[in-house]
C-alpha cells in the first residue's frame, strides 16, 4: 500500500465490459417496461405484469450509477492528458453534438408515439408534431433541464445531459480547486483501512433519503449521479484506490446483497410516493437502497478488476471491440426504436413472452444494423454520434 503511489494509466478492459453491458442491456430492460405494471412507458401492452418489477430491480441498484463511475473514471485520464479546457472541448463535441443532433432527428419520435398509442384517434403526422415538440421555454429550477415544454422532453438521453453538465462543471472547478491534490493524497492514505471504501455508502443514503430519488432517472437522483461521477474521477486518480476496491470486494458484495434483501419489500411497501415522500417508511427505504447502490458498484468493480501480470496480453476479441466503441451511438439510437418496434408488437395477439422476445431481438438488431450502416461508415455521422473519426 505505501508503494502504490502513483497514477495509473493501465487500461481497464473490465469497464468497457461493464459499461457494453449496461448499454446493450438497456434494449431488454426498456423493452420490459412495456409489460409492467407500475411504469409509464411511452407504448404498454395490454397485459402488464409485476414480475418485471422484481427482474429489473437489481440492476436499477447499480447499473446507471456504474456508468457514471466509469464516466468519471474516464474523465480524469481525459482532463489528465488535455488540461481543463481541452477536456471541456472535448465533452462538448463528444457528448452535445450527439445531444443536439438527436434532439433535432429522431428523439420526439417516442412521445409521438405515445400520442397515437394512447390515443387511437390521434392522426397527426410526425411532421405536424414537430413544432410542438419544440416549443420550449426557459426552466431553472429544473437544471441542468433547462428547457421544458408541454410534450419537449431529453427522454433516455437524461444521462448524456447529467454526463455533460457534471463533466462541464467539473472542468470549471478544477481551475479553483488547488487543494484538492492535498485532500486527494489524505484520501488515498485513509482507504490503506479495511472498509474505509465503503463509507461514501452513507453519503450517498443520506442524498437518496433526504433529497430523494427519481424515477425519470432510474431511480435515482440526480445528484447521487454526480457523486458516483465524482468517486470515479477520484478512484483513478491513484492506485491505492484500485487496491482498496479489490481488497474490500467481497466484503462490500455480502452487505450489497443483504441491504438490498431488507430494501425490497421495505421499498415496496413505503406507500404510493416512496421516491420523494418524507414518511419515516419512506426515509429507510431509500436511505437502505442508496447504502446498497454504493456497496454494489464497489463490489462488481472490485471483483471484476484483475491485473493482468503477463508481457503477453491476451487481445481482446472483435465483437468485444466493435460493441466497446459502439457504446455511446447504441445508447443514443436505442429508445426511438425500441419503442417504435413495440408499438407495433402490442397489437398482436400472443403472450407476453412472445412478445419480449420479438421486440428485444427487433429492437437489438435494428439497433446495431443502423450503428453499422448509419453511423459508423463515414466521418460525418462518426462526429455527429460523438465517435471518434477513425
Amino acid at each position: 500500500m505505501t508503494t502504490a503511489r502513483t497514477t495509473t494509466v493501465d487500461r481497464r478492459p473490465e469497464l468497457d465490459a461493464i459499461r457494453t453491458l449496461v448499454v446493450v442491456g438497456l434494449v431488454f430492460f426498456h423493452s420490459a417496461l412495456v409489460f409492467d405494471e407500475n411504469d409509464d412507458f411511452y407504448v404498454k401492452n395490454a397485459d402488464t405484469t409485476s414480475i418485471t418489477t422484481v427482474l429489473a430491480g437489481f440492476a436499477v441498484l447499480w447499473a446507471m450509477p456504474a456508468l457514471f463511475l466509469i464516466a468519471g473514471f474516464g474523465s480524469w485520464h481525459s482532463m489528465d492528458r488535455r488540461g481543463p479546457g481541452g477536456f471541456a472541448r472535448e465533452r462538448l463535441q463528444r457528448l452535445g453534438v450527439p445531444l443536439l443532433f438527436a434532439i433535432l432527428t429522431f428523439l420526439p419520435v417516442p412521445p409521438w408515439l405515445r400520442l397515437k398509442a394512447v390515443d387511437p384517434g390521434y392522426h397527426e403526422s410526425y411532421l405536424a408534431f414537430l413544432p410542438k415538440f419544440y416549443t420550449v421555454h426557459l426552466d431553472l429550477a429544473d437544471f441542468p433541464f433547462v428547457l421544458g415544454g408541454d410534450y419537449f422532453e431529453t427522454g433516455h438521453l437524461w444521462f448524456v445531459v447529467l454526463l455533460l453538465t457534471f463533466a462541464l462543471l467539473l472542468a470549471a472547478a478544477s481551475r479553483w480547486a488547488p487543494r484538492a491534490g492535498e485532500a486527494k493524497e489524505a484520501l488515498a492514505r485513509a482507504v490503506g483501512r479495511r472498509g474505509v471504501v465503503l463509507l461514501p455508502a452513507v453519503v450517498m443514503s443520506a442524498i437518496c433519503a433526504f433529497v430523494g430519488m427519481e424515477e425519470a432517472f432510474a431511480g435515482w437522483s440526480r445528484w447521487a449521479y454526480l457523486l458516483f461521477f465524482l468517486s470515479g474521477f477520484l478512484l483513478a486518480s491513484d492506485d491505492r484506490f484500485r487496491v482498496a476496491m479489490r481488497r474490500d470486494a467481497v466484503p462490500a458484495a455480502i452487505t450489497a446483497a443483504a441491504v438490498f434483501a431488507v430494501t425490497g419489500p421495505v421499498l415496496l411497501t413505503a406507500g404510493d410516493d416512496p421516491f420523494t415522500a418524507m414518511t419515516a417508511h419512506a426515509i429507510v427505504a431509500r436511505a437502505l437502497f442508496g447504502f446498497a447502490g454504493w456497496c454494489a458498484v464497489v463490489a462488481i468493480l472490485g471483483l471484476l478488476d484483475r491485473r493482468n501480470t503477463t508481457r503477453t496480453p491476451r487481445e481482446p476479441s472483435r465483437a468485444y471491440l466493435y460493441l466497446a466503441v459502439a457504446a455511446l451511438p447504441i445508447y443514443v439510437l436505442h429508445q426511438p426504436i425500441v419503442v417504435a418496434v413495440a408499438y407495433g408488437v402490442v397489437r398482436w395477439d400472443a403472450p407476453i413472452i412472445v412478445k419480449y422476445l420479438a421486440i428485444v431481438t427487433a429492437a437489438l438488431t435494428l439497433t446495431l444494423a443502423a450503428y453499422e450502416f448509419l453511423v459508423r461508415r463515414t466521418r460525418l455521422t462518426r462526429y455527429l454520434f460523438g465517435m471518434r473519426l477513425r
